[in-house]
C-alpha cells in the first residue's frame, strides 16, 4: 500500500545493524537447513566378517567415494553394531552428564556412523552442548589462536604484530597474503615477530596447499590448517581431491614435523551447491569422520570462512556448537571457529562467541584477528584488535580462561621494536630490500599498515622469489638473527626448527609453553567430571587477567 502509515519503534528497529545481516527460511532441498534435514539418512551399519557392508541406509554396492573411506577407516567396526543399538538420547545423556567421563564416551562415539553422531547432536540444547564440550575437549587446558595479517603484506609490521600477539599469549599464530607471491616474506616475518615476542609460538602461512608445503619443509613454519575436507563428493571432485589425495597430503606435512590439521565447516557444501538435500550438522559430520579416518589429529571447524549460511538459518549458531562437540567426540583436536566476521551486530557476535568461550575449546578463535579488521586479508574475523579489552573484562567477569591475558602499552611498544629491528637483520643478512630505521620506527607504534611508509612492492615480490630460487631456509634465518646481534632470537628461532625434528608437537591438541613443554592431550588430557575437577585458572595467570588495562588499583588511589 503506497501510504502505509509505519510503527514509529518497527521503523527504528529496522535500522538496527542486525538487519544488515542475511537471514533466509529453511529450504531443505537446496541445503539451507541446520540440522534434521528430510533428506538426511537413517542411523544403520551392518558389518560382516569386520567389515562395514552397510551404512546409513546405503548397501556397499551405493557407498560414494565419502561413504568407502568412512567405511573403511573411521568407524570402529568391531563395536558399531552395538553402539548403533544404543538410543541416541543416551548417549546425548552420557555427553552432557559430569559423571560419565570423557574415556568412557570416546569407544562410543568412535564407533558411531556420520547419521547417527548428527542424531545424537539433535538431541542436545545450547547450555547441554556448552556442558557436553567443556567435558570432552581433549586438551585440559583452552586456548586460541591469532591472525597477523595487513593488506600491503608488510613484513616489518607483520613482525612487530606477530611479537605483539605472543606477547599477549596467543600459542598459535596464522598469517596470509593479500598477494600470493610475498608467501615466503610474510612467513619469515610472522616466524622471527612470534618468537620476539614469546619462544614456542608456532606460526603458519595460508597459502596453496603446495606453496604451503614447500615453505612448512624450509622451516618457516611449523604447522598447517588450511586443507580443506567436503562432505559430498560432487564439492570434493570438483577440486580435483578425494579423501585418500588429503589423507597423503596429512601424511606429507607429519613426516617433515609439522603440525596439521584439516578445515571444514558447515554451508560450504550449499555455498558449492551441491549439498544434495542434506542438512549442514550431517554433511559436517562426514568431513570429521573423513578427518578421524585420514589420521590427522585435529580440525579446524564450526563453519569458518562459510558462517554466513548457518549464521542464516534457524538453529545455524548452535549447529556450529555441534559440529565443534563432534570433533571433540571423536577424539580429535578442535580449532572451533569463531573466525571469519558474520554479523554487524555485536550482540550477534558475542552470541556467535559465546558457547566455545564458556566451554572451553582446545582453540576457541581459529582466527582471532590479532590486528584491526581493516588489515586482515582473511576477510576479518568475528573478534579483532579493537576487541581486545573486551575480550579481557570478559575472561575477568566470568573467570575464563579465554587464551590471552592483558598486556602493558610500555611492554608492547619494546618487544614489536626488537621484533621489527630483528626482521631488519634478517633482511640485511639474506640480502633482502632493506629495513629502514623510519619502518621500525613506525611498525612499534602503529595501529594499522595505513601508519606505514610504503614499501617498493615490487621488489619485495622479486625478493619473495628469490627466497625460493636461492633455496634459503630456516637455518639461514637463525644466521641472519645471530649475526645481526639477536643471538636470543636466533636461539629461539633454532629450537623451533629443533622441535621439527623431534615431532613431540604432533601430539593430538599440542601447543609449546614459554620453556617448550609440550602441552597436549596425552600430557594435559581433559579429565572434567564435574565441580572441582578439569581445568581451572591457576593463581599466577588469575593475577594476569585481572590486571585490565582500566581497573583502578587501590594503591594508586
Amino acid at each position: 500500500m503506497a501510504n502505509l502509515k509505519r510503527q514509529k519503534r518497527v521503523e527504528a528497529l529496522e535500522k538496527r545493524p542486525v538487519h544488515l545481516d542475511g537471514f533466509v527460511d529453511e529450504w531443505p532441498e537446496e541445503g539451507l537447513i541446520a540440522m534434521e534435514s528430510p533428506s538426511d539418512p537413517k542411523p544403520s551399519v551392518k558389518v560382516v566378517a569386520g567389515k562395514i557392508v552397510e551404512m546409513d541406509g546405503k548397501s556397499e554396492a551405493e557407498f560414494d567415494l565419502i561413504d568407502q573411506f568412512i567405511a573403511k577407516h573411521a568407524v570402529v567396526a568391531k563395536d558399531a553394531e552395538k553402539v548403533m543399538a544404543m538410543d541416541s538420547l543416551k548417549i546425548a545423556k552420557m555427553l552432557v552428564d559430569p559423571n560419565v567421563r570423557r574415556e568412557e564416551i570416546i569407544p562410543i562415539t568412535t564407533a558411531m556412523t556420520p547419521a547417527k553422531a548428527a542424531e545424537v547432536i539433535c538431541q542436545l540444547n545450547f547450555a547441554e552442548m556448552i556442558m557436553a564440550t567443556q567435558k570432552m575437549r581433549p586438551r585440559k587446558m583452552p586456548a586460541t589462536q591469532a591472525h597477523v595479517t595487513n593488506i600491503r603484506d608488510n613484513p616489518v609490521l607483520l613482525a612487530a604484530d606477530a611479537a605483539d600477539a605472543a606477547l599477549r599469549g596467543f600459542p598459535e599464530q596464522e598469517t596470509t597474503t593479500a598477494v600470493a607471491r610475498y608467501a615466503p616474506l610474510n612467513a619469515i616475518s610472522i616466524m622471527v615477530g612470534s618468537q620476539t615476542g614469546r619462544p614456542g609460538v608456532i606460526t603458519q602461512c595460508s597459502v596453496e596447499e603446495a606453496m604451503e608445503l614447500n615453505l612448512g619443509m624450509r622451516g618457516f613454519t611449523a604447522y598447517a590448517e588450511t586443507i580443506s575436507v567436503y562432505g559430498t563428493e560432487q564439492v570434493f571432485t570438483d577440486g580435483d581431491d578425494t579423501p585418500w589425495s588429503k589423507g597423503f597430503l596429512a601424511s606429507c606435512y607429519a613426516s617433515r614435523g609439522l603440525k596439521m590439521r584439516f578445515t571444514s565447516g558447515s554451508g560450504s557444501e550449499v555455498m558449492m551447491g551441491y549439498a544434495e538435500g542434506k542438512s549442514m550438522l550431517y554433511l559436517e559430520t562426514r568431513c570429521i569422520f573423513i578427518t578421524k579416518g585420514c589420521g590427522v589429529q585435529g580440525l579446524q571447524n564450526g563453519a569458518v570462512s562459510c558462517i554466513g549460511i548457518p549464521g542464516a538459518v534457524p538453529s545455524g549458531i548452535r549447529e556450529v556448537l555441534g559440529e565443534n562437540l563432534l570433533c571433540m567426540m571423536l577424539d580429535i583436536e578442535c580449532a572451533s571457529g569463531n573466525d571469519q566476521a558474520f554479523s554487524h551486530s555485536d550482540i550477534r557476535r558475542a552470541e556467535r562467541l559465546l558457547g566455545q568461550f564458556i566451554a572451553g575449546t582446545d582453540y576457541v578463535s581459529s582466527g582471532y584477528s590479532s590486528v584491526p579488521n581493516y588489515d586482515n586479508t582473511f576477510a576479518g574475523s568475528n573478534t579483532d584488535a579493537m576487541d581486545y579489552d573486551d575480550y579481557y573484562a570478559m575472561q575477568r567477569d566470568l573467570k575464563i580462561n579465554g587464551g590471552i591475558i592483558p598486556a602493558k602499552e610500555e611492554d608492547l611498544i619494546k618487544v614489536r621494536n626488537k621484533a621489527a629491528r630483528a626482521l631488519q637483520a634478517v633482511f640485511k643478512a639474506l640480502d633482502l630490500p632493506a629495513i629502514t630505521d623510519e619502518e621500525v620506527e613506525a611498525a612499534t607504534y602503529a595501529n594499522t599498515s595505513q601508519d606505514m611508509p610504503e614499501r617498493n612492492m615490487v621488489e619485495d615480490m622479486k625478493a619473495a622469489q628469490g627466497v625460493l630460487d636461492r633455496n634459503i631456509t630456516g637455518v639461514d634465518v637463525v644466521k641472519g638473527l645471530y649475526e645481526g646481534g639477536f643471538q636470543d632470537i636466533a636461539e629461539t628461532v633454532l629450537k623451533l626448527l629443533q622441535q621439527r625434528i623431534a615431532g613431540d608437537f604432533l601430539q593430538t591438541s599440542a601447543i609449546f609453553d614459554k620453556d617448550w613443554n609440550v602441552i597436549s592431550a596425552v600430557n594435559n588430557c581433559n579429565d572434567y567430571h564435574g565441580p572441582g575437577t578439569g581445568y581451572h585458572i591457576d593463581d599466577d595467570l588469575w593475577e594476569k587477567i585481572k590486571a585490565v588495562p582500566m581497573a583502578i588499583n587501590p594503591s594508586d588511589v
